[in-house]
């Protein structure tokens, strides 16, 4: 069958209606194949390149089969890195808000008694790194006695990444009646041994084979470097390009920490992601690079996943990887969207063996990368004023799918959460007295320590604020306004 939207599947109005406002219109070729099995409850093996649209494939099927009374997590997301676990959680989110989904993500380095908190609230699906999975399973912290959906994404990079026997230690603590998908950019044998092992023997495999309309648009090329004067080049390259957004990735924290600085005394918009910074610097970076108050973003393999910006128009390899894998997942960053994008890696005499082998293994010997040259003193002059220029304005941000969805539902303070004995239950109930407030119109309710957030639908936020000004909840008269961004 011929799915020429989401129409097609036959989807509830809620998420029928949320995909509409985050602008998914036609499926794409992974999201085709993938959404009918999964909605049929089928095991599925998919081996499909980053930036295909896996989220949605597996996304979509998630919150459809929620049923929204069940406290307990219903399905379970394996992801390699943080970043990726945020960004499934909140696109997640997206589809499933109207359904009032709640979703949590748990990962290393972030408080685990927050984690366990939230994990005692309604929590429908939790995405997660499996040693941190792993940790709140064995604490009893984590009940999965309810899920009947496991996601495997990235399931190439969690080998890679030697977290292998954590996933089998995961798999053997689920309910062996589940469902089972698994996505991976690349098809190793260990991860053909995972699908025999932990699969359904009926399960079904999807390939989505490159080409000339899912490749995407990304014009390749290279430059030989010297060591010696490697950030001078670095920076009169992006003089003469002046990207509009750009990643530039390092193999070590050290030489992301150098880079930065050096770029960063050139007063170019700029910060650093790597493994060794906490996890609220990381997500802050991250954050200011999708809002486009950074216009360039240096980065260790850790961002090679989970960036999913529609506007990086370059990404360079500052070094060659060390994993000819990662180079595929690096460039991958940029031409997304349709939009084309340019790839520049900078090669020393010392990674000139290393490169041989990750271009042989990107390009498979069909497609050469354009050797480029560095820019002269003159050409470099002439492009100083537009770049600085540039460098001075922010990026306008266009791609926010959430806006629309967003623009019926507001977010509303109450100073008052689990010290106070409150309970979901008791938010509804009050909401629900208001005249022309039903459940319907009642979101994600998030109970924290001292402070309760509940997410209002339809344009009612106003009215609902203005309503509780006067009521209590439980007995408790609380502060009540809209919650700050």
């Amino acid at each position: 069958m011929n799915y020429i939207s989401f129409d097609s599947f036959k989807l509830s109005p809620e998420i029928s209606q949320a995909l509409t406002s985050l602008r998914y219109f036609k499926p794409t070729k992974v999201q085709e194949e993938v959404i009918p099995l999964a909605l049929e409850n089928q095991d599925i093996i998919v081996e499909s390149q980053t930036g295909s649209g896996k989220t949605i494939a597996f996304g979509v099927p998630l919150c459809e089969a929620v049923q929204w009374e069940e406290n307990k997590p219903q399905a379970l997301i394996l992801v390699p890195t943080r970043e990726l676990a945020l960004q499934i959680k909140a696109e997640i989110m997206n589809v499933g808000r109207l359904k009032r989904i709640k979703v949590t993500a748990v990962f290393g380095k972030s408080s685990f008694k927050t984690q366990k908190s939230e994990l005692k609230q309604k929590s429908h699906i939790v995405v997660g790194t499996p040693g941190r999975i792993l940790e709140h399973l064995k604490e009893g912290t984590l009940d999965v006695s309810k899920v009947a959906s496991l996601i495997l994404d990235e399931a190439d990079e969690m080998l890679n990444m030697g977290f292998i026997e954590q996933v089998e230690a995961i798999i053997d603590e689920l309910p062996k009646n589940r469902q089972t998908m698994l996505f991976s950019a690349t098809m190793p044998s260990e991860v053909e041994r995972l699908a025999t092992f932990y699969m359904k023997s009926d399960r079904h495999s999807v390939r989505i084979a490159q080409t000339a309309a899912n490749i995407p648009k990304i014009m390749h090329s290279h430059l030989n470097v010297r060591d010696a004067n490697k950030e001078q080049l670095l920076l009169d390259l992006l003089t003469v390009e002046n990207p509009d957004a750009c990643i530039i990735f390092c193999n070590t924290k050290d030489e992301v920490n150098n880079v930065d600085e050096y770029l960063a005394k050139a007063n170019l918009p700029i910060d650093k992601l790597h493994g060794g910074m906490n996890q609220d610097d990381r997500l802050a970076v991250l954050s200011d690079f999708r809002s486009g108050k950074i216009r360039y973003l240096v980065a260790t393999d850790v961002a090679a996943r989970g960036i999913d910006i529609d506007n990086v128009t370059h990404v360079i390899n500052y070094d060659v990887p060390y994993e000819k894998e990662n180079f595929t997942h690096r460039i991958g960053r940029t031409g997304r969207a349709g939009k084309t994008g340019f790839a520049l890696t900078l090669i020393s005499e010392n990674d000139q063996r290393r490169w041989d082998e990750v271009h042989a293994y990107a390009f498979n010997g069909e497609k050469e990368t354009h050797e480029i040259y560095a820019p002269n003193e003159r050409s470099v002059k002439r492009a100083k004023e537009a770049f600085d220029k540039k460098n001075q304005t922010r990026i306008v941000r266009k791609n926010n799918r959430a806006k629309e969805l967003e623009k019926d539902i507001t977010k509303i303070y109450f100073n008052g959460g689990k010290k106070k004995k409150l309970r979901a239950v008791d938010f509804v109930g009050t909401l629900t007295n208001i005249p022309n407030i039903s459940a319907e119109d009642i979101g994600i309710i998030t109970i924290q320590e001292n402070v309760t957030y509940v997410e209002v639908l339809n344009s009612k936020g106003t009215y609902v604020i203005q309503q509780m000004q006067n009521r209590t909840i439980k007995g408790k008269a609380l502060k009540v306004h809209k919650a700050r961004k």
